[in-house]
């Protein structure tokens, strides 16, 4: 299989498992909404606040630096796999530990038996990080869709049959907690790789040097994500605040399934090739290119039918978000180029840079939060937009002298998906305008916004349409 070909299959099975996974999800919720009173929700949205920064600690950087290392053996692998044991207990006994000062700071005593179960995830997620790590750089993603889709399975019968028994918040952490440890059990059975009885402290502190700095960057993106929405909540009105998350949480979904999924197919290959420069700058043109010309369409479409999607799916009671909706329609749109950049810098073994790049970036964020909190939470959304855009520019930097490969010519390689997708979106939205029952509009637009955005690239003849019709007829033909 032609390394193209290859990365394509593999980008599919990983789309796969993050669409199976989030249409199981988004199901199931709609399911315990109905029956759990939301304090449970509350409760429960509250406790992982506090697993998801520790889960950031758990991954550490050092599945990426495994992944990124060309040289990387069994003594690598098993030296991180104990290490990450040794890590996951520690923080769990820290929290163990923390529960009745957490509990006691928000006034539930009911949070510390919670706080204890739950943080259970995170010593069962330094078990599969090195397994993860594996799959990764053997390209072995199918293993993925298999461990993903059966724990969002299972977990989804054990919750809803645990909330319909009346077990309340427990339902909830009974379904995180089987999420990850099936995935877990899953991942273990399918992947054969297993720790050997050796340590390398030097092997380990080389691999840490690479990733404690992915790490301090993780942090700080999730600090600073983290940081805006408690700043609304607590400036603003909580209806604020849901208007503003509602409406990230729509393209969100969209973008983080293709996003992830390009993500981990893209370090990998770029990493096997990090020795050719000319190899690694056409590989990070060609993402760019071809997941922009995917991603634009979809944002587009949804920003100029943004207000038939929210009545049809939330009701006409969340129609104030569709502003935010659209603007953060803009914001995800152009961040298959940060991933593009941002998987050849650390390909090229540079996470020092990554490092400097989410410092200056996070310096950025914060200004733009502070300029704009007084002002309104459409202000701040608007911050978030402008931010995306400066940071796109300094994510793009590093590739000029790396790579060769500067923004302005990433630019002009993404420019043309972009400029259609924005014309197919004015003519859905004029299409939205013929005075129908939404739903036939909405099924309208989508039909018309396909059409006219491929048939215009077949009569441009894009590269992107051309290359990604002569991978599907490669497989029609395979």
């Amino acid at each position: 299989m032609g390394t193209e070909k290859k990365i394509l299959t593999n980008f599919i099975w990983r789309f796969a498992e993050r669409c199976g996974s989030q249409i199981v999800t988004f199901v199931v919720s709609v399911v315990l909404a109905r029956i759990l009173a939301p304090s449970d929700y509350g409760t429960i949205t509250l406790v992982t606040v506090f697993t998801t920064i520790l889960q950031v600690f758990v991954d550490s950087g050092l599945g990426t630096a495994l992944v990124q290392k060309k040289d990387a053996d069994d003594l690598d692998f098993s030296s991180v796999f104990y290490f990450n044991c040794a890590l996951c207990l520690v923080l769990y006994l820290g929290m163990f530990a923390a529960a009745p000062l957490i509990a006691k700071f928000y006034e539930n005593t009911e949070l510390v038996p919670i706080i204890r179960v739950i943080s259970l995830t995170v010593v069962v997620s330094g078990l599969k990080n090195v397994q993860q790590a594996y799959v990764s750089r053997n390209m072995q993603f199918k293993r993925f869709f298999y461990s993903s889709i059966g724990g969002v399975v299972f977990s989804a019968v054990l919750g809803i049959a645990l909330a319909k028994a009346g077990c309340g918040v427990w339902a909830l952490v009974a379904q995180q907690l089987s999420n990850v440890a099936i995935n877990t059990a899953i991942l273990w059975i399918t992947v054969k790789w297993r720790p050997k009885k050796m340590f390398s402290r030097e092997r380990l502190k080389g691999l840490l040097s690479f990733g404690w700095k992915l790490l301090v960057s993780a942090l700080l993106d999730t600090g600073y994500s983290n940081l805006r929405n408690l700043i609304i909540g607590k400036v603003y009105s909580t209806a604020d605040l849901a208007y503003y998350d509602q409406g990230d949480k729509f393209p969100k979904v969209i973008v983080t399934n293709i996003n992830t999924s390009i993500d981990s197919v893209l370090l990998p290959s770029m990493s096997s090739e990090q020795d050719d420069r000319e190899r690694v700058k056409n590989m990070t043109r060609r993402a760019i290119k071809t997941s922009t010309y995917i991603m634009a369409p979809l944002m587009m479409g949804l920003a100029f039918c943004a207000e038939p999607v929210v009545t049809l799916v939330l009701t006409e009671k969340w129609l104030p978000c569709v502003p935010f909706l659209r603007i953060f329609c803009i914001t995800y749109m152009f961040w298959p180029v940060h991933t593009a950049n941002l998987n050849a810098i650390k390909a090229m073994g540079h996470s020092d840079w990554f490092l400097k790049l989410e410092i200056i970036k996070t310096a950025v964020c914060i200004g733009a939060l502070l300029a704009t909190v007084n002002i309104g939470v459409t202000a701040i959304a608007y911050g978030a937009l402008f931010t995306s855009a400066a940071s796109q520019i300094i994510n793009a930097w590093p590739n000029k002298k790396l790579l060769g490969y500067g923004y302005l010519e990433q630019v002009r390689d993404f420019a043309p998906g972009i400029l259609l997708a924005v014309a197919m979106g004015v003519c859905v939205y004029f299409i939205g305008c013929i005075p129908l029952p939404t739903a036939v509009t909405l099924v309208i637009q989508v039909v018309s916004g396909a059409v006219i955005y491929f048939g215009a690239s077949y009569v441009l003849k894009l590269e992107e349409f051309k290359y990604l019709l002569g991978i599907v007829k490669s497989f029609r033909k395979k």
